[in-house]
């Protein structure tokens, strides 16, 4: 039976999930990714997160969100990492919230020294970005790294990770994409080999419509299909560089950019007319005045709780595993 609403871990109260877009900058130009384009476009100013209003969601979370907040996860259209306050805003975020606090990055700037400090701000979960299983289509993906280095660095972060006996879990992820779908089975196998606690396969989408030839793919096959509502407007929002609020993480245009963080609060943006109003349009399949939603085909492979797992499962599952919260 559909089920578009609050329940399980989507709460009326407060975002389950909290995430954070530290930095408009990255180190990489992957192929399914729009930051090439972004980059030089007029919505891109190369900013870096307030390290301020980071510390204003972790305290809003930390009275709010607990029992409702599921994670707050740094992640989004730029690399955290290349934030020079990336450790201070994991630490701070780690300490005081009293959630779980997820890291998403591609692993370039991994070096000992980096995995050891990054380690040492006591970071739930680290989930690095691979989608490859060999160095050949690793550099077609992923333009500008290399594989090689990145694997003796996981190797090493991996290692210190049990040495130390730390509860961090270790995400290895993967989009499934034409050029790499021939390596997702070894990409699995290797990095279970490898001591990984977790391996991510994820389906490739249009990033809210920001690519354009896959939104036309997924478009077509969509043809006749009845829309369901994108669970996003009733899971979580997003912090950006700008100190700005947005209701989607694939946006590039900021097209679902709707306030400014310092003149409100997450909690009265989540239960306000605003998010209210998103919502009725997402359920009426009605977006005249949403027209970024109205536009977008990725409401097609994103989950409610109800319809299968997610990357929330996966939190969830470390959860259950005893995975210690707060130290």
């Amino acid at each position: 039976m559909e089920n578009y609403s609050f329940y399980g871990r989507l709460k009326s109260e407060f975002p389950s999930q909290v995430i954070v877009d530290v930095s408009e900058i990255c180190n990489l130009a992957c192929i399914h990714c729009p930051h090439t384009d972004f980059k030089k476009s007029e919505h891109y100013d190369g900013r870096l997160l307030d390290p301020a209003l980071n510390q204003r969601m972790v305290d809003e979370v930390a009275t709010f969100g607990k029992g409702l907040t599921q994670y707050i996860r740094y992640t989004s259209n730029g690399e955290p990492m290349t934030h020079p306050k990336i450790y201070d805003m994991l630490t701070y975020a780690k300490e005081k919230s009293g959630v779980t606090v997820a890291l998403t990055t591609n692993g370039k700037l991994f070096r000992k020294e980096t995995i050891d400090r990054l380690l040492k701000t006591g970071v739930d979960v680290i989930d690095i970005s691979i989608d490859a299983s060999s160095e050949a289509v690793y550099q077609q993906i992923r333009v500008g790294g290399k594989l090689a280095p990145l694997i003796e660095n996981l190797r090493y972060l991996i290692q210190q990770k049990n040495t130390l006996g730390l509860s961090t879990k270790i995400v290895t992820s993967y989009v499934e994409q034409p050029k790499n779908t021939h390596e997702t089975q070894d990409f699995e196998k290797f990095w279970k080999a490898e001591g990984a606690d977790f391996v991510v396969v994820r389906r490739l989408h249009s990033a809210a419509g920001c690519n354009p030839d896959v939104a036309a793919k997924m478009s077509a096959s969509l043809s006749g299909t009845k829309r369901k509502p994108c669970v996003y407007p009733w899971e979580r929002i997003v912090l950006g560089p700008s100190g700005s609020l947005a209701f989607c993480p694939a946006d590039w245009t900021h097209g679902s950019l709707f306030i400014d963080y310092r003149q409100t609060t997450i909690k009265e943006t989540w239960q306000g007319e605003f998010y209210n109003k998103l919502r009725e349009a997402h359920l009426k399949n009605d977006f005249k005045n949403h027209k970024f939603c109205g536009q977008c085909p990725d409401w097609s492979v994103v989950r409610w709780p109800s319809e299968g797992r997610a990357y929330a499962s996966m939190i969830e599952d470390f959860q259950r595993e005893g995975m210690e919260i707060v130290k």
